[in-house]
Order: structure tokens, then sequence, then C-alpha cells
């Protein structure tokens, strides 16, 4: 049997765990949602999903800071319980959705998240339109328009 030479045994050490960094998944991965409805239908909307129609136990709930810690019971994997989180945060552009399954398969967090946007249209109907913004005052020049004085001598 043939020996490797040390310098392709010391590329071999050093090439192994970069390549198992490279196909590991991200632990803190989650799958998220931009929600048309208002922080109130949406935050309840998935406590309803998670508690009501799911079933799974909550851990812990905090209304002020819009998250649900749940118990997360796949129908694939028996009797084991895993810790999931559903994030639902107010921003400018609308209220934000995360969920987060850490030991699943993220098509776990996705199933989650599908099914929590379906529910919100059953519930609440179709989003409610956004405003179309204001129109510029009649005065007003163009963005690119030089200032009125600008020709002046």
């Amino acid at each position: 049997m043939r020996r490797l030479p040390p310098i392709a045994l010391l590329l071999v050490a050093l090439a192994a765990p970069v390549a198992i960094g490279l196909g590991a998944r991200d632990a803190s991965a989650s799958v998220a949602y931009e929600s048309p409805y208002t922080f109130e239908q949406t935050f309840g909307t998935a406590l309803r999903l998670v508690r009501v129609d799911l079933g799974f136990k909550l851990v812990e709930k905090d209304v002020s800071n819009g998250y649900l810690l749940f118990e997360y019971r796949s129908p694939e994997s028996g009797s084991r319980v895993t810790q999931g989180s559903i994030e639902v945060v107010n921003g400018n552009a609308g209220v934000h959705v995360a969920v987060q399954l850490p030991a699943m398969p993220q098509y776990h967090e996705q199933v989650l998240l599908d099914g929590l946007v379906k529910k919100l249209a059953a519930e609440h109907g179709a989003p409610p339109k956004k405003a179309p913004p204001p129109p510029p005052p009649a005065d007003a020049r163009p963005p690119d328009a030089p200032p009125p004085d600008a020709g002046a001598p």
C-alpha cells in the first residue's frame, strides 16, 4: 500500500473542516414574510394558528415584543418535541413575520408560514390596499430642475 506524502495529508486535513462547514445548515435560519395586514391581525392569527389550529403547547407569548415560543411536534417525527418561535415585528414598510424551528429542516418553517398566510386571508379577507403616496404640491418643482434663481446674474 502506498503512503501519501506529508503535504497531501496536510492539504486533506486543512480541506476537511472547510468542506464540512460549507455543507452544514445554518441553525439560525428562518423563513420570513412581509404581511400586508396589521400587527394586531397578524399576531392574533399566528397565536390562533399555533395554539388552536395546530394544538401546540404555548411556552411563552409577548404581545408587546411580538413573539410566540411554542413546542413544535412534526407528524413525521413521532413524539419528538422541538422548540419553535414566531416573531411579528411592526416596521415602516409593514409587518415582518419570521418563523424559526432551528432543529428541523427549513421546509417545516415554510409549511407553518404558508399556513399563517392562508389563515390571514381566510380570517381577514383580501389584504388592505396601501394608500397611494400623496401628490406633490402644485408649486413644487421637479427634483432635477435647477433652482429658480440659478440662471440669474
